[in-house]
């Protein structure tokens, strides 16, 4: 009972929520990497991830709905399948004059990657 209470808590402020859910997805990016055998660098520059790994599952990307004004996280994977036939945004992104786009109502930025 004392749990639910603590969990209704943390739903009912913002930013707690906001900070619990990018602790967890951190510790889920994290874990998968760990699983992968993936024991490399860690960076948040996004002009030294290697372009042939910018979609890739161990490239972590932040997805802010603009209408709901959400914020998920999504890995490079599923970021290029955002970018759907956006062929100059695509060729922006991997030449690295854009760290970010929009898809829709999303708006997806680069956020780490670790390989």
């Amino acid at each position: 009972m004392n749990e639910d209470k603590e969990i209704e808590k943390i739903l009912l402020n913002d930013e707690e929520y906001d900070n619990f859910v990018n602790r967890k997805t951190e510790q889920d990016f994290e874990k998968e990497l760990e699983n992968s055998g993936s024991q490399s660098m860690c960076t948040e520059d996004f002009k030294s991830v290697p372009k042939g790994k910018l979609f890739s599952k161990n490239t972590l990307y932040s997805v802010i709905n603009k209408t709901s004004k959400t914020k998920s996280y999504i890995n490079g994977i599923q970021a290029e399948g955002f970018l759907g036939s956006q062929e100059i945004v695509r060729d922006n992104f991997l030449t690295k004059k854009v760290d970010s786009f929009v898809a829709g109502d999303m708006y997806i930025k680069f956020y780490k990657y670790k390989g």
